[in-house]
């Protein structure tokens, strides 16, 4: 388990985008523990803000877009790229536009700003993506496969109709190290044939042979190569910035044949859909970003077993301690049944609420309690082992199967229904 990171200080950096051709400021900013990546926009009243996770994800071409409308990023992946190569959890990238300056083209100005200012650990344990089986989705010319691994690994292969590019192929272990050294340089490229077409778009704005490697049919326009095959390692690029928006840190080893921007986010839904924490295991302060509870209703102390949108299991330790035992009773403590069920509640409301990205501004209601039946009395000294399932599933309303046991003996059970509401 890693610790969480973020950088020490605030830095910025300016441009032009690539694709509106506007004028951008942008600002990485020190972000609290479990905040994940955050971007906000300092143009719009308010200062919204747009978490980096696929739920907020358009399918665009030639780009990786965060919502829609005025309120929409444009172009993040570079971004997001250098974010995860720094090893960064939790930051807020603020912005004056909507689309962050492409200066080079790759995502090495990005990572000199991160790194300039400082990559610190501020506590908590980092979210990992991992998988228990293979992934294949297939979208358009994409095909991606993944399998389990302890660590990014990534094969990617591109084909183009380009004396230059023709067919290239890269194997990288993806570290801080070989990301900084061998893809954080790598610069976006097109071809002088589609220009007109992408500008005709309101696409390709702020391009320039200074910021994108031009091809024409005698090879690069005004630019030099930095690799022999910088075209693919650029793509392996965007990738890594487009994992990004699993909202964890992606381990798997990932083969991907033509990737493109709208396939690695489709790719990525799968991977969340597929995905389990490894161990399984998520420890008190992960407990407190998934759920609004605190002393002295906060009943779940750790999750061992995490399988997204299938099943939960979780412990609550009992103690005399516990406020209740002063009134329950004088002499005789006994944990209060409607205490029990709601320890199991939370234990379910981390099955419901830990694939959703803006945490912060949702809380859980329980909806209805069906079949409660308590079998054993609840002392001090126990160790409470929740068992939770998903039963059915229908947006943001769930029904859920819960037993709770003592020494492997069930002490409580019941149904509940539970939905997902804005605070």
């Amino acid at each position: 388990m890693s610790e969480r990171r973020t950088i020490r200080e605030r830095v910025e950096l300016t441009g032009v985008g690539l694709h509106l051709g506007r004028a951008c400021t942008l600002a990485f900013v020190p972000a609290p523990v479990g905040s994940g990546i955050v971007f906000r926009r300092m143009d719009l009243a308010g200062t919204p803000e747009t978490p980096a996770h696929v739920d907020h994800a358009q399918l665009s071409e030639r780009r990786t877009q965060l919502g829609d409308g005025d309120g929409g990023l444009h172009t993040v992946e570079h971004v997001l790229a250098a974010v995860v190569g720094a090893g960064i959890d939790d930051i807020v990238i603020e912005m004056s536009s909507a689309e962050p300056p492409i200066l080079d083209g790759s995502a090495r100005p990005f990572l000199e700003a991160l790194r300039g200012t400082g990559v610190v650990g501020h506590g908590g344990t980092a979210d990992e993506l991992r998988l228990s089986e293979c992934v294949r989705v297939v979208d358009g010319e994409s095909v991606y496969i993944a399998h389990p691994s302890p660590v990014l690994d990534l094969e990617v292969s591109i084909a183009f109709a380009h004396p230059l590019v023709g067919a290239q192929k890269g194997h990288w272990a993806v570290t801080e190290e070989t990301f900084a050294s061998e893809l954080a340089g790598a610069r976006t490229f097109g071809f002088v044939s589609e220009v007109e077409m992408l500008r005709s778009k309101g696409l390709i704005q702020g391009a320039s042979a200074e910021n994108t490697l031009a091809l024409d049919e005698h090879g690069v326009v005004g630019n030099t190569l930095r690799w022999p095959n910088e075209f693919v390692r650029h793509k392996a690029l965007d990738m890594i910035g487009d994992l990004a928006l699993a909202g964890r840190r992606v381990r798997a080893r990932i083969s991907a044949v033509k990737p493109s921007h709208r396939g690695t986010v489709t790719f990525v839904r799968e991977l969340l859909a597929h995905s389990h924490r490894e161990g399984s295991v998520i420890g008190i302060e992960e407990i407190m970003r998934i759920l609004p509870h605190r002393y002295p209703f906060l009943l779940v102390d750790r999750i061992l077993e995490f399988e997204e949108r299938k099943r939960v299991v979780g412990i609550k330790n009992v103690t005399f301690n516990e406020p209740f035992f002063q009134g329950h009773f004088p002499g005789h403590p006994v944990m209060p049944g409607v205490l029990i069920v709601e320890a199991m509640a939370q234990v379910g409301g981390v099955l419901l609420m830990g694939a959703i990205s803006d945490l912060e501004s949702r809380v859980v209601y329980i909806m209805s309690l069906d079949n409660v039946k308590f079998r054993k009395p609840v002392r001090p000294g126990d160790q409470l082992r929740f068992e939770v399932e998903m039963i059915q599933v229908r947006g943001m309303v769930c029904r859920v199967r819960g037993v709770a046991k003592v020494d492997g003996e069930v002490v409580c059970e019941a149904e509940m229904a539970a939905m997902v509401r804005d605070k």
